[in-house]
């Protein structure tokens, strides 16, 4: 089911944040064995065995995608480059020729704490397009492993 990113408001994801690795591997297995399936963990590091907990395989497909997608950024920013730098130069605002686009947006940037993501806390979001999604069980599956905190994440 696609959504619609123009729409602010509506519910992305419950998140659950933890101040472990290993509670928030407890928990991502609680939510597997519970039958959810639209989930994702961040983590500061590598935790292993968290891909295997939340239900990710790996296969060929997405190194075939990847490949593809480079070959894809690659020539359309050449392209770009191109046209912006030799071909056909303008001088906008005073930035350079070749200036880089701006970050992309990702919906769970919006949840509470989510920063520290990347220095000392972990996060579990059950999204909330998953068949079983059910906010008072995630939560509840959450806090009983170790949960610091559950909110919702909006788009």
């Amino acid at each position: 089911m696609a959504h619609d990113w123009s729409d602010p408001s509506g519910l992305y994801a419950l998140v659950g944040e933890f101040n472990t690795p290993e509670e928030l591997m407890h928990a991502a297995e609680a939510a597997r064995h519970a039958g959810y399936r639209k989930m994702d963990a961040y983590s500061p590091f590598p935790i292993h065995g968290l891909s295997e907990a939340i239900g990710f395989r790996d296969t060929k497909v997405p190194w075939t995608v990847f490949m593809f997608g480079l070959l894809g950024v690659t020539t359309g920013y050449t392209l770009q480059w191109w046209t912006s730098v030799i071909d056909y130069p303008l001088n906008v605002g005073g930035k350079p020729l070749n200036s880089i686009p701006p970050q992309p947006y990702h919906p769970i940037f919006n949840a509470k704490n989510f920063e520290r993501a990347s220095q000392d806390k972990f996060f579990l979001a059950v999204e909330a397009v998953d068949p079983h999604y059910d906010a008072k069980k995630i939560e509840k599956v959450m806090k009983e492993h170790g949960a610091v905190e559950v909110s919702e994440c909006e788009y």
